[in-house]
């Protein structure tokens, strides 16, 4: 059976579990996930400096457990480590937020929603690197981080909703609900919302599934490199690229 790793590097398990129970809702027989938590780092990431943390959790995640899969998928929105881990993997590796900006980019101008002011600033920096800048109509970030409305859903569907309308006045055709914590908010908000709406979790899966069935050949392996003061898995991974 076709096998994905999902990755949260994140370390809260409550979001690892939030998110594997979505995708494998999602995508049914379709595929085996194995679902795999950030051994260290921020609970949720709210910061540059977590982000880099998380990173580097990612690669320790992959270099860990990515025998026998199929396909990876870094479901953290902001995509910590993304192109390192496509460097590093034997397998594709698929992001979150790339796999929403491009999806979402589909219909014209898109918005982004999510938890915590810090991704405001992280998020447009990312965008620009996917070369999506120009289609990109507004950023708003709300208050509760992504772990706060994962814990209380209810409680946040009045500010997200506001918060794609304000998008969608701003010229986006398409709104991304950015982060694990949002996963299944999507189908709720959208009878509040006058444009259509991706769940980044679903985008990133629909994503992974189909580069799991349908791989394309890795085109530049890395140079071996030589390491000290990392997990084991991760020094054989840097020492002998698959």
């Amino acid at each position: 059976m076709t096998r994905i790793l999902l990755i949260n590097p994140n370390t809260s398990q409550a979001v690892t579990d939030l998110v594997a129970g979505h995708v494998r809702r999602q995508i049914g027989d379709a595929a085996e996930v194995m679902a795999v938590t950030g051994r260290f780092g921020a609970r949720y990431i709210a910061s540059r400096a977590a982000a880099a943390i998380a990173a580097h959790a990612a690669l320790d995640a992959l270099a860990a457990h990515s025998d026998g899969c199929d396909a990876v998928y870094l479901a953290c929105f902001g995509d910590p480590g993304l192109l390192a881990l496509q460097e590093l993997s034997p397998v594709p590796v698929v992001g979150m937020a790339q796999a929403a900006c491009r999806e979402a980019a589909t219909a014209g101008r898109f918005g982004i929603v999510t938890g915590g002011a810090a991704w405001g600033p992280m998020l447009r920096d990312f965008v620009g690197t996917l070369g999506l800048s120009d289609r990109l109509a507004a950023i708003t970030t709300v208050a509760p981080s992504g772990g706060e409305i994962a814990e209380d859903p209810d409680r946040a569907l009045g500010i997200l909703a506001q918060a794609c309308r304000d998008c969608h006045d701003a010229g986006a055709a398409t709104v991304i609900l950015g982060g694990a914590g949002l996963a299944g908010l999507a189908r709720r908000l959208a009878p509040q919302v006058p444009c259509s709406l991706i769940c980044s979790v679903e985008a990133g899966t629909r994503a992974a599934l189909a580069v799991a069935t349908t791989p394309e050949a890795r085109t530049m392996r890395p140079a071996p490199t030589e390491s000290i003061g990392l997990a084991p898995a991760l020094t054989r991974r840097l020492a002998a690229p698959e």
